[in-house]
């Protein structure tokens, strides 16, 4: 199913605060919570916000290589899950044939958000995880949180 990255936000935990990305599946009122790194959604908000800090963070340098070397991202896809720890690949376009990369979910959609490419998410994945929208009301923003 297609989906939309609803934003980034901040959650608190007995461990402390973690950020959570929410993907939005089209046509399903439910939210898709993945549960992240700091940096990498740092790095998802900037790539929305379409943010130039003037050098290159690491998804901007994954970016920058595969276009220099004539692909694009065509489309990223969390694919499954094992354990608790969704699965993602992401589908790159390239010279010679269509190539698909195993990655985080949070560094695929951290590509998502640079290059608004096409976010799906497997059905049974969804169907595991959908948790209803207003469980993350009074979650902040991760830019509220961090300077992003």
């Amino acid at each position: 199913m297609d989906a939309a990255i609803e934003g980034v936000r901040v959650a608190s935990t007995p461990t402390g605060p973690v950020p959570v990305v929410l993907l939005a599946p089209d046509d399903e009122p439910d939210f898709l919570p993945i549960f992240i790194g700091f940096d990498e959604a740092a790095s998802i908000a900037r790539g929305l916000d379409a943010e130039d800090i003037g050098r290159p963070l690491t998804h901007d340098l994954t970016l920058d290589i595969v276009e220099e070397l004539g692909g694009r991202v065509e489309r990223v896809v969390v694919r499954d899950i094992e354990d608790g720890t969704y699965l993602a690949d992401v589908h790159l376009a390239t010279p010679r044939d269509g190539v698909v990369v195993d990655a985080r979910p949070s560094d695929s959609l951290a590509l998502a958000a640079r290059t608004n490419a096409p976010i799906e998410v497997a059905d049974h994945v969804f169907e595991d995880g959908r948790r209803d929208p207003d469980e993350f009301d009074d979650l902040e923003d991760i830019r509220e949180v961090m300077e992003v």
